[in-house]
C-alpha cells in the first residue's frame, strides 16, 4: 500500500526511531517552530487531525492556513468551525452496510465504463476490512447444537451475498473480507486490525508513520476510540467515496472534554458507567461533536472499558468519544498480540507528538463535564431509549409506569401496586393483563421477560462483564436457579477470543447450564437477528397484547429493533442479562426481590450470586492471554469449510444474475449524462411523512424480519421466495427493489397524518390509506415531488445508507426537521436529498401541520450557499399560505458540488471518467 503525502511546504518532516527502526513523520512540533501557531493545548483527539492536515497539505485541497486554523481553535476556546478535508487512512465495513457499497463499487464500474472510462478507476485506494457479522441469526438457542445449526442456516439464507462478497474480494484491490463466523467488525478491529499508529511507504519509497485513524460504514466504528484511534461511523455512500480517494468535508467540531474521576465501586460494572455517561452527553448535548476522556479516573480504566464507552458514541450523539494514548494503551497492544516494535513506536510516536496521556495533561476543550466513578450504581436504560437511564432499584417501577402508559391509565403509585411473589405470576394490579401459553402450565403477563441475550460489540468485547456473567450463572447453578421457560437465552461473543477465555475459565459450561449456550459469532440480538420466539408465545404475546420485554448486552433498543414481539427494550450489563434471565420478569426488585427459589427451598437473591471484583479481575488475569489472541487471530481472513467452498468468477465487471433477489444492479448510475445538473427550487411537494421527534434509522430503514403482507413481503413472494426464506431487510440491502419497500416500514413508526396507526403507512394522492411505498410510486407517477417533516434529532442511531437511499428513490426531495443527526444528515446530502431545518422557534407542531399541505422552496438556484436560509411557503388545505424560513443543512461548498452531482457517488464518477 502506498499513501500520497503532500510538499510539505513548511518542513514538518522528521524522523523517529523506535523498535530497531527509523521512519519519517510529521511532527506537530515542527509546525510550531515553523510559526504556524500553538498547537500545544490542542486535545489529542484534535491533533490527530491536525497531523492529517500536515501530512496531505498540498497548498490546494489542504492548505496552510487549515493549518494555523487549529492553533486558531485553541485561541478561540474550543470553536473555529472551518471546512477541512481530512483524509482517514482505512475504511472498515460490515455486511449489513457493505454488500450494498460493494453493488455500489460494481455499478460504478458499470457506470464508467458507459461513459467511456476505465473499469479499473474503481478500486479502493485506501485499505478496507470487511467483517461479515451482521447476518447470523438466533434459530436455535439453548441447547449444544445450537451453533452449528444456526452457522448453516446463514450459509444456506445467504450464499448469493457472500458469492458476491468473495468476487468482490477477488476484483478489487485493497479490499478484504473476515469470513462469517469470526467475530463483529468492531471487536475485530479492536482485538487485531487497529494499529493505533500506522505505517506505509509513501510515493517517494519511504516509511511514514501517522495516526491510525478510519471510518466505518457501522456507527459503532467509534469502538476503536478506546484504543486512541479515531474513527467514526459514516454511511456507505461517504464511505465509498472515502475508500475511492475522495477526501471527507469537515468542518473542525468542538471537543467536549469529559473529565472521570474516582474508580468503579464493588458491584458495579463499565456497563453502568456508560450508560450514565450516556445519559449525561444526551443532555448535554454533543451531535457533531468529538467528546475526548480524560482525568485522573482513567488511570483506574482498564481499555476494555474505555472501548465500551467509546463504542456508545452513537448513542450519546457524538461523532466519536475519544481516549488518549497512555500505559493502559500499551498494555491492551501486549496482551491482544501486536508486534512488540509496532508498541514501541506507539509509544515513541506518540511522546514526539503530545499525544500522550500523563499527570498533567490539560488541553483546551470547548465544554467540559466531570464524573465521580465512585457514585455510579447498577442500572439498566429502556424501555425504548439508550439514554433513558435506569437505576436498577427504580427499574421495576418505571416499568410499570410503561405499561400504564401503554394501557392509557394513570399510574400513581406503580411500585406499590404490583403484585409479584418470588416466582409467582399472580393477577396483574390494575392495568397489567396476563396471558395462558397454549400447552404450557406458566402465564405470561405484562413485563415478562422473553428474550435475554448476551450480544453486540458493547460488551462481548469486555472480559470483566462477560468473566462477570459466567460467574453469575455459576453461582446461580450451584444454587439451582435456571432460567425461566419462557425465556429465550443466547450468548453470541464478539470474537472467538471470548470463548477461549470462557472456556479456559470452565465457565462456558455453567453458561450452558442455565440456558446460555453459543449461537453465533455476530451481532445477533442487537441488529435484529433475535430469531422467532416460540410459536404459543408469540400467540399468547399477540393475543393478549401483552407488553414483552427483552434485556440484552447491546447499544440499542429502539422500537421495532430487537423483535415484532417484543415492546420493550433494555440494555444491561452481561451480568444483569443472565440475572433477568433467571427471575423472567421486568415486574421484579431485582434489588431486593428474590430471583427465585433455590433447591434447597430459600429465596435467591442478586446478591447471592454477584461475584466480587476480585473474583473477576483474578479469573480475567488468568485467562486473557496474548497467546489467545494469538492464536484466534492467526488465520483471520481464512474462513471455515463453508466460506472456501463459496465459489466466484475472476470478472473485472459483476454478471448481475436477473432472478436474484439479493442482489441487484441499482438505478443511480444508468442513463447518467457526463456533466453535472443545476439545483432548482421545490415547487408543489406534497408530505409522504410526517413524523415525531427522534426518529431513528431503524424507523426509516429497519434492519430486522419483515411479514408476506408488507410491500417488500409481496415483491418476493411475486418472485416464489417463501416467507421462511425472506431472512430481514438488513441480509437483502443488496437489492434496491426490497430495500424501496422497507422504507419508513418499521412496524412501530407513527406518521402522524394518520390518526394512532403505527408502520409504514400514509395517505396517497386520493386522501386514502395506503403504503408508504405505494403512495410514493403514485406521486412518482404524478410527477409530483415529496417532502418528508419531523422533529428534533431526526435520523438519530445507525449509521445505515439505506434510510438516506430508500428516501431518495421515493422521490423525497427535502426531508424538513427541527433537528438532524451528524450521519443522517450526511447520508441525505450524499444522496442528493438536500436536509433542512426549522427557524425562529416553528416546528410541525407550531404550523399546524397535517400532511395535507403542498411545500414550495425558493432560493436554491443561483447561487445558493452552505447553511443559506431560505424562504418556504406553506399551502395549507383551505388555501391559505403561509411563507417560513428554513436554514439549508447543505454545510460545506463541497457538499453542494455532491447535491448538484445528483449524489457524492455521481460527483466521483464523473470526475474519474474525465480522468480516465
Amino acid at each position: 500500500m502506498t499513501v500520497t503525502v503532500g510538499h510539505d511546504s513548511q518542513n514538518t518532516r522528521k524522523t523517529l526511531s523506535a523498535g530497531g527502526a527509523s521512519v519519517a513523520y510529521y511532527s506537530i512540533p515542527a509546525a510550531e517552530a515553523a510559526g504556524l501557531g500553538d498547537f500545544s493545548r490542542l486535545p489529542a483527539a484534535l491533533k490527530v487531525v491536525l497531523e492529517n492536515m500536515l501530512r496531505f497539505e498540498d497548498g490546494k485541497t489542504v492548505t496552510v492556513d487549515d493549518i494555523k486554523a487549529f492553533a486558531e481553535w485553541a485561541q478561540k476556546g474550543g470553536k473555529n468551525p472551518r471546512e477541512i478535508a481530512y483524509r482517514p487512512a482505512r475504511v472498515l465495513m460490515q455486511d449489513f452496510t457493505g454488500v450494498p457499497a460493494v453493488v455500489d463499487l460494481a455499478a460504478m464500474r458499470d457506470g464508467i465504463v458507459a461513459l467511456g472510462g476505465d473499469a479499473q478507476k474503481i478500486n479502493p485506494l485506501n485499505p478496507v476490512d470487511l467483517v461479515i457479522d451482521h447476518s447470523v441469526m438466533i434459530d436455535e438457542f439453548g441447547n449444544p447444537r445450537a451453533f452449528q445449526m444456526n452457522v448453516d442456516r446463514e450459509y444456506e439464507r445467504n450464499i448469493e451475498r457472500y458469492t458476491f462478497l468473495k468476487w468482490g474480494q477477488k476484483a478489487f484491490n485493497n479490499f478484504r473480507v473476515v469470513p462469517p463466523g469470526t467475530g463483529i467488525c468492531h471487536q475485530v478491529n479492536l482485538e487485531y486490525l487497529a494499529q493505533t499508529v500506522w505505517t506505509d511507504t509513501d510515493q517517494n519509497g519511504e516509511e511514514v508513520a501517522y495516526p491510525d485513524t478510519l471510518v466505518g460504514t457501522d456507527s459503532h466504528t467509534t469502538m476503536v476510540n478506546g484504543l486512541a484511534v479515531l474513527g467514526w461511523g459514516v454511511g456507505g455512500i461517504e464511505a465509498e467515496a472515502a475508500m475511492l480517494g475522495q477526501p471527507i468535508s469537515m468542518l473542525i467540531p468542538e471537543v467536549v472534554g469529559f473529565k472521570l474521576t474516582g474508580e468503579m465501586v464493588e458491584g458495579t460494572t463499565a456497563t453502568d458507567l456508560v450508560l450514565k455517561v450516556v445519559q449525561m452527553l444526551r443532555q448535554h448535548g454533543v451531535v457533531g461533536k468529538f467528546v475526548e476522556f480524560y482525568g485522573e479516573g482513567l488511570d483506574h480504566l482498564p481499555l476494555a472499558d474505555r472501548a465500551t464507552i467509546a463504542n456508545m458514541a452513537p448513542e450519546y450523539g457524538a461523532t466519536c468519544g475519544f481516549f488518549p494514548i497512555d500505559g493502559e494503551t500499551l498494555r491492551y497492544l501486549e496482551q491482544s498480540g501486536r508486534d512488540t516494535d509496532r508498541i514501541a513506536l506507539v509509544e515513541a510516536y506518540a511522546k514526539a507528538q503530545g499525544l500522550w496521556r500523563d499527570a498533567d495533561y490539560a488541553p483546551v476543550y470547548s465544554s467540559t463535564l466531570e464524573l465521580d466513578m465512585g457514585t455510579i450504581v447498577p442500572a439498566i436504560s429502556g424501555p425504548k431509549r439508550p439514554q433513558d437511564y435506569l437505576p436498577l432499584t427504580k427499574a421495576a417501577g418505571a416499568f410499570y409506569n410503561v405499561v400504564c402508559d401503554y394501557r392509557g391509565v394513570d399510574a400513581e403509585n406503580g411500585a406499590a401496586n404490583m403484585a409479584s411473589e418470588g416466582d409467582t405470576l399472580t393477577a396483574p394490579a390494575d392495568c397489567r393483563k396476563t396471558g395462558a401459553v397454549e400447552g404450557e402450565d406458566y402465564q405470561l403477563r405484562d413485563g415478562s421477560v422473553v428474550i435475554a441475550s448476551i450480544t453486540s460489540c458493547t460488551n462481548t468485547s469486555n472480559p470483566y462483564v462477560m468473566i462477570g456473567a459466567g460467574l453469575v450463572a455459576r453461582k446461580a447453578r450451584e444454587l439451582g436457579l435456571t432460567r425461566k421457560p419462557w425465556v429465550k437465552t443466547s450468548l453470541a461473543p464478539g470474537s472467538q477470543v471470548v470463548s477461549e477465555y470462557l472456556e479456559a475459565a470452565g465457565l462456558q459450561e455453567d453458561l450452558d447450564a442455565i440456558g446460555f449456550n453459543l449461537v453465533g459469532y455476530g451481532c445477533t440480538t442487537c441488529i435484529g437477528n433475535s430469531g422467532p420466539l416460540q410459536p404459543e408465545i408469540s400467540k399468547s404475546i399477540h393475543d393478549n397484547d401483552l407488553v414483552a420485554a427483552s434485556v440484552l448486552s447491546g447499544n440499542r433498543n429502539f422500537e421495532g429493533r430487537i423483535s415484532p414481539d417484543v415492546r420493550a427494550n433494555f440494555l444491561a450489563s452481561p451480568p444483569l442479562v443472565v440475572a433477568y434471565a433467571l427471575a423472567g420478569d421486568m415486574n421484579i426488585d431485582l434489588s431486593s426481590e428474590p430471583l427465585g427459589t433455590g433447591k434447597d427451598g430459600q429465596p435467591v437473591y442478586l446478591k447471592d450470586i454477584w461475584p466480587s471484583t476480585k473474583e473477576i479481575a483474578d479469573l480475567v488475569h488468568k485467562t486473557v492471554t496474548r497467546e489467545a489472541f494469538q492464536s484466534k487471530y492467526a488465520d483471520v481472513f481464512k474462513g471455515d469449510e463453508k466460506w472456501q467452498a463459496v465459489e466466484t468468477t475472476d470478472s473485472e465487471t459483476y454478471d448481475w444474475p436477473a432472478a436474484s433477489t439479493y442482489v441487484q444492479n441499482p438505478p443511480y448510475f444508468q442513463g447518467m449524462s457526463q456533466e453535472p445538473g443545476k439545483i432548482t427550487d421545490l415547487k408543489g411537494a406534497r408530505v409522504l411523512a410526517l413524523l415525531g421527534d427522534m426518529v431513528t434509522t431503524d424507523h426509516i430503514s429497519p434492519a430486522g424480519s419483515f411479514k408476506d403482507s408488507t410491500p417488500a413481503g409481496r415483491y418476493l413472494t411475486e418472485r416464489q421466495v417463501a416467507p421462511k426464506d425472506f431472512n430481514s431487510y438488513g441480509s437483502r440491502r443488496g437489492n434496491h427493489e426490497v430495500m424501496m419497500r422497507g422504507t419508513f416500514a418499521n412496524i412501530r413508526i407513527k406518521n402522524e397524518m394518520l390518526d394512532g396507526v403505527e408502520g409504514g403507512y400514509t395517505k396517497g394522492p386520493d386522501g386514502t390509506q395506503t403504503s408508504i411505498f405505494d403512495a410514493a410510486m403514485a406521486y412518482q407517477d404524478a410527477g409530483t415531488p415529496l417532502v418528508v417533516v419531523g422533529g428534533i434529532e431526526y435520523g438519530a442511531g445507525s449509521s445505515r445508507d439505506w434510510a438516506a437511499k430508500g428516501t431518495a428513490l421515493l422521490g423525497v426531495k427535502a426531508v424538513i426537521a427541527e433537528s438532524f443527526e451528524r450521519i443522517h444528515r450526511s447520508n441525505l446530502v450524499g444522496m442528493g436529498v438536500i436536509p433542512f431545518e426549522f427557524t425562529g422557534g416553528d416546528t410541525r407542531k407550531s404550523l399546524g401541520l397535517t400532511g395535507e399541505e403542498e411545500i414550495s422552496i425558493a432560493g436554491l438556484e443561483g447561487d445558493l450557499k452552505p447553511q443559506a436560509t431560505v424562504p418556504c411557503t406553506i399551502k395549507y388545505a383551505d388555501g391559505s399560505e403561509k411563507v417560513i424560513e428554513l436554514k439549508c443543512r447543505i454545510d460545506t461548498a463541497v457538499e453542494l458540488e455532491y447535491v448538484e452531482n445528483g449524489g457524492v457517488l455521481h460527483y466521483v464518477l464523473r470526475n474519474l471518467a474525465k480522468a480516465s
